[in-house]
């Protein structure tokens, strides 16, 4: 019966002694290098490969060249083409094999690699290995150039093009090019609209699967990347990334018209539509359009009037997370910027810029009906709406209409009687800050006019 088995199932009887490795453990073959052991020979050769940089096998279309021949196989059908690999079920076909077994636990939900410090589980061994690099902070993965470390392999062959300026991958609708294959597969759900992840605790869809991993922390409270400099966690590691900048105040992304440059390439990419003037990103109701899908979400929402993000001090809810933390720095008195002129401090950092117009008498916002100028564009914008007449903000109880958000917001006082601005003096509470400012002028018998 053995041999039978042999002759059915494996070409020599070599290929039955790897195989039952598989079920032993067994991995006599050991890298004199990293240590590193294998099962059979031949995946130790192509491993040693990875120290010596050597790549025998070359495509002959365009000169690509790879450690080991299966590779090479799979490459050249980049060129042809060719997916032999189909799905029963769904019709979707692939290049590897592989990738079909990896396909088809989409459909089944088997997750068969465990993590064994978290217990969370994946569906490829290769995505197990990957996510314990989370736990312990390894990043194999070094650039000769400018020494930046990657926990991924595909991470760092994509960094490198940002030395090359390579982008392989081409969209045929639209001609933008994309230095990564994957990149290029979610670009093309641009033009289908096409959203095949889906969250099955809200519903909500998603382009790309690594956007509905991330999605799912917000219901799990997952934060598992964390910053070694100060302790802060985040949910994806392109936002820690990120936030270690701060710390080391790398900008490795320049714009190659002007030279100014970012922490971000995602900053980049928004700069760089000043210079074009692109605006990608339409609201649908209104036809106005934005340079990048973040204000298209902060604008949609004057139109459906969410308000998301709510201060657990005093209830206010704002449109946007970044006004819920100017917000809150009402209630603790923060004041982090500080005029290097007077040394007057605000809470805000656009109060400040626009502050120290006072001191220059800038007022770089012009209209180009009247020729009236402003030092803080929104005043310009507000202005606008004199001559269009536009009044965007409208009053859920009275119907009342402004041109202005904050007239709004002074204005729904009068129906809550809401009086946020209290005298430190003499506890005299008002609905607006400019009525606390000329309260104030009692107590330091000031007469700023006259």
């Amino acid at each position: 019966m053995v041999v039978i088995s042999v002759e059915t199932d494996f070409f020599d009887s070599g290929n039955l002694v790897t195989h039952k490795r598989i079920h032993t453990g067994e991995k006599p073959y050991g890298c004199d290098q990293c240590g590193k052991r294998f099962a059979a020979l031949g995946s130790l050769v192509k491993h040693k490969r990875i120290h010596s940089g050597e790549k025998p096998y070359s495509c002959d279309q365009c000169g690509n060249r790879f450690r080991d021949s299966g590779s090479l196989v799979t490459h050249k059908r980049i060129h042809t083409g060719e997916k032999p690999y189909g799905c029963d079920q769904c019709g979707k076909r692939f290049t590897q094999s592989g990738n079909l077994v990896t396909h088809k636990r989409i459909h089944t939900g088997e997750k068969p690699y465990g993590c064994d410090q978290c217990g969370k589980t994946f569906a490829e061994s290769g995505s197990l290995v990957k996510h314990k690099r989370t736990h312990t902070g390894e990043k194999p993965y070094g650039c000769d150039q400018c020494g930046n470390r990657f926990a991924q392999s595909g991470h760092l062959v994509s960094h490198m093009l940002l030395h090359t300026g390579e982008k392989p991958y081409g969209c045929d609708q639209c001609g933008k090019r994309f230095a990564r294959s994957g990149c290029l597969v979610r670009h093309k759900r641009i033009h289908t609209g096409e959203k095949p992840y889906g969250c099955d605790q809200c519903g909500k869809r998603f382009a790309g699967s690594g956007q509905l991993v991330l999605h799912m922390r917000i219901h799990t409270g997952e934060k598992p990347h964390c910053c070694d400099q100060c302790g802060k966690r985040f949910a994806g590691s392109g936002t820690l990334d990120n936030h270690k900048r701060i710390h080391t105040g790398e900008k490795p992304y320049g714009c190659d018209q002007c030279g100014k440059t970012f922490s971000t390439s995602g900053n980049l990419v928004k700069h760089k539509r000043i210079h074009t003037g692109e605006k990608p990103y339409g609201c649908d109701q209104c036809g106005k359009t934005f340079a990048d899908s973040g204000s298209q979400v902060k604008h949609k929402r004057i139109h459906t009037g969410e308000k998301p993000y709510g201060c657990d001090q005093c209830g206010k809810t704002f449109r946007t997370s970044g006004y819920l933390v100017l917000h809150k720095r009402i209630h603790t008195g923060e004041k982090p910027y500080g005029c290097d002129q007077c040394g007057k401090r605000f809470s805000w950092s656009a109060t400040l810029d626009n502050h120290k117009r006072i001191h220059t008498r800038e007022k770089p916002h012009g209209c180009d009906q009247c020729g009236k100028r402003f030092s803080i564009s929104g005043n310009l914008v507000t202005h606008m709406r004199m001559h269009s007449g536009e009044k965007p903000h409208c009053c859920d109880q009275c119907g009342k209409r402004f041109a202005g958000s904050g007239t709004l917001d002074n204005h729904k006082r009068i129906h809550t009687g809401e009086k946020p601005y209290g005298c430190d003096q003499c506890g005299t509470r008002f609905a607006h800050s400019g009525s606390l400012v000329k309260h104030k002028t009692i107590h330091t018998a000031e007469k700023p006019y006259g």
